[in-house]
């Protein structure tokens, strides 16, 4: 599957929380979340655009790194 990541501005437990809570609802992901370097790589057939949205739906501020 391929393996996405994203800059996602994060600055508690809580905004990870929110991150995995939308990743989750989408469903057919699997991501690993890195709330110190403020990252979130995506395993999912999911296009990008895709989960950029998801991500965006927890209002934090979200920008598409490339394939990882």
């Amino acid at each position: 599957m391929p393996k996405h990541e994203f800059s996602v501005d994060m600055s508690c437990e809580g905004c990870a929380e929110a991150v995995s809570r939308v990743l989750n609802k989408l469903g057919g992901v699997q991501f690993n979340i890195d709330l110190p370097n403020k990252k979130v790589c995506i395993e999912s057939e999911h296009n990008p655009d895709t989960l950029l949205a998801t991500l965006n739906k927890t209002g934090k501020t979200v920008s598409y790194l490339g394939p990882k």
